[in-house]
């Protein structure tokens, strides 16, 4: 299968399930060729990014999470994939830290296009302050407040064409546009919960025996 994300990233997957493998490869850089997302015989997909087709993963990502971890004991929210990895607790305060500092606020300095457009360097750790003390409930409930706050402000700007292609200035990666940014957001929140889904997955990585050789995630 070819996967083309609006025309800079793209990957061969081939599927066995007869015998339980999957093996991935990917490289980055734009598509060699022009492809057919309209073609399902050639099982090519391909997604230009569009805001309401972006919102609405991001409005049910709250959702998603609330139902993978509530309630759950504490083998399962603090769990990692060892030192120095991130557990789902520590993961959704990431992405509250997130809704806070970085994707809306970019999102406003590219469009206020003022005399410094260079975006903020963001503090992946600051969830280990930010969430100290807090409970995963609250936290979930912190991060979909924010969500939904975020989400009906981008939706008032009601973008154009014009305003998405705007850029403005990452501190790595140099002139980055609007539509870009938005599209990594989306982005962002369905590696996360990937990953939560893999930290979870790999407590079992023992437990399940022979049908370890089945399952890729536990060796991600």
């Amino acid at each position: 299968m070819e996967f083309c994300v609006a025309g800079h990233v793209h990957a061969f997957f081939e599927l066995d399930w007869s015998h339980g493998i999957q093996q991935f490869a990917a490289t980055a850089g734009d598509c060699a060729r022009p492809l057919d997302c309209a073609s399902a015989r050639t099982h090519t997909l391909c997604m230009d990014y569009h805001l309401a087709d972006g919102t609405a993963v991001l409005e049910r990502t709250p959702g998603v999470l609330r139902a993978m971890l509530a309630g759950l004991p504490p083998g399962w929210i603090d769990a990692t994939e060892g030192p120095e990895t991130w557990s789902p607790y520590v993961i959704i305060g990431h992405l509250i830290h997130g809704e806070r500092n970085d994707w809306v606020t970019r999102a406003g300095i590219v469009l206020a296009q003022g005399e410094s457009r260079r975006f903020a360097p963001y503090d992946r750790f600051a969830q280990f302050r930010e969430s100290e003390g807090k409970t995963l409930a609250v936290l979930l409930d912190e991060f979909a407040l924010l969500r939904a706050g975020n989400l009906l402000m981008v939706r008032a700007w009601d973008l154009n064409d014009g305003q998405m292609a705007l850029t403005g200035e990452h501190p790595a990666f140099g002139a980055v546009t609007l539509r870009q940014l938005l599209a990594t957001w989306t982005a962002h929140d369905l590696g996360h919960i990937a990953q939560i889904a893999r930290v979870m997955a790999k407590q079992y990585r023992e437990a399940v025996g022979p049908w370890r050789e089945y399952l890729p995630v536990m060796e991600r």
